[in-house]
């Protein structure tokens, strides 16, 4: 379970206010992806959140919400996203780092230290630390991933109103059996990836 120790050590090195981020939707065919940046104040943080926070993998999507909900009042948080034309033109990996930057910039205040899940580091204006299954291992990149899956899951149940058939409100954009069906009954929609292999390969199997 997450907890506050790399925070702690981190405050104990001067380091004041400390920031977890995380991303939601690096895998799906369609929408953007979507990152988070969460400060969390261990001294008052609620029990149901010391206990409950961890990776939003392994959270129910009600859990996730519950949890989000509660974290609008104990936190401080900022959420950017990268479009699918930034996905396509930078590939995904560099606009998942461009989506943390831009989530970290959305905070009311400028950390002095950001925890990121994951090997590779955004470019921020502050110090970076990486942090292999840090959502497992830190309660404020816990708060990120799930603040970053519960506002993509959002985004895309709205996506899926504008452009039905495709199921987003269910799979929100990931290759399911629904989505690889509907994609090539319906064609792309301008929310897909077209720059991602699957997409590519049905459509051209389909000529879209």
């Amino acid at each position: 379970m997450p907890d506050f120790s790399l925070e702690d050590a981190a405050r104990a090195e001067g380091f004041a206010l400390v920031a977890g981020l995380d991303e939601a939707g690096r895998g799906p065919w369609a929408g953007p992806v979507v990152a988070a940046a969460v400060i969390l104040d261990g001294a008052r943080l609620s029990p149901e959140l010391r206990d409950g926070l961890d990776d939003s993998k392994k959270l129910s999507p009600r859990r996730r919400r519950e949890l989000f909900a509660a974290l609008a009042d104990h936190a401080r948080i900022g959420i950017g996203q990268a479009e699918v034309d930034e996905i396509d033109r930078l590939n995904i990996l560099r606009a998942t780092l461009l989506a943390m930057g831009r989530a970290l910039e959305a905070l009311s205040v400028r950390p002095d230290l950001a925890l990121v899940d994951g090997n590779r580091a955004p470019e921020l204006p502050c110090p970076v630390r990486c942090v292999v299954g840090g959502d497992g291992r830190s309660l404020s990149i816990a708060a990120a991933s799930i603040v970053a899956k519960v506002s993509r899951d959002e985004e895309m149940a709205a996506l899926a109103r504008a452009h039905p058939g495709y199921g987003w409100e269910r799979n929100a954009g990931y290759g399911t059996a629904e989505h690889r069906a509907a994609l090539v009954r319906l064609g792309p929609s301008p929310l897909h990836r077209r720059s991602f292999r699957p997409v590519a390969a049905l459509l051209g199997k389909t000529k879209c």
